[in-house]
């Protein structure tokens, strides 16, 4: 934020890909790109760069972390299953020290008992689940309005 811009990094992970084909009932009729353009839309108005990836692969998303820890002023992360096990992520995001914000489209805690246990929440301020495509906007008006305080 040296230059009054904010920069936030958003990471989707494995399966978020088939977003808008995969059990839309569930997850949505909106495309990861969709949901994409219109994160970076609201940085925009807001003077925020937003940048956006997504990854099948922990792996990837470990080294986005590493790679953008200089940039990033906070992280939004959809962890998909990752969320249940992704330990090395974890790491990653507890040795960054950035705000972030967990996003889960739909709400986990009233489907599987799987799904209500997520190993990345201890390194995040605050999850947003169950608002479907809405809970990305949500998260990246809240990490503004955080970063900006």
């Amino acid at each position: 934020m040296s230059d009054g811009t904010l920069n936030i990094l958003v990471l989707h992970g494995p399966n978020l890909n088939l977003l808008g084909f995969r059990e839309p009932e569930i997850y949505g009729k909106t495309s990861l790109d969709e949901i994409n353009q219109e994160l970076m839309r609201i940085g925009r108005e807001r003077s925020v760069d937003v940048k956006c990836f997504q990854s099948n692969h922990e792996g990837q998303l470990v080294d986005w972390v590493h790679e953008y820890r200089l940039w990033a002023d906070g992280i939004i992360l959809n962890p998909g299953a990752l969320t249940h096990y992704g330990l090395s992520l974890l790491d990653a995001l507890l040795a960054v020290k950035k705000p972030v914000i967990e996003v889960h489209l739909s709400n986990i805690y009233a489907r599987e008992e799987w799904r209500r246990t997520s190993v990345i929440s201890q390194a995040c301020k605050g999850i947003i689940a169950g608002f479907g495509k809405d809970g990305y906007f949500m998260a990246l008006k809240e990490l503004i309005h955080l970063l900006r305080r």
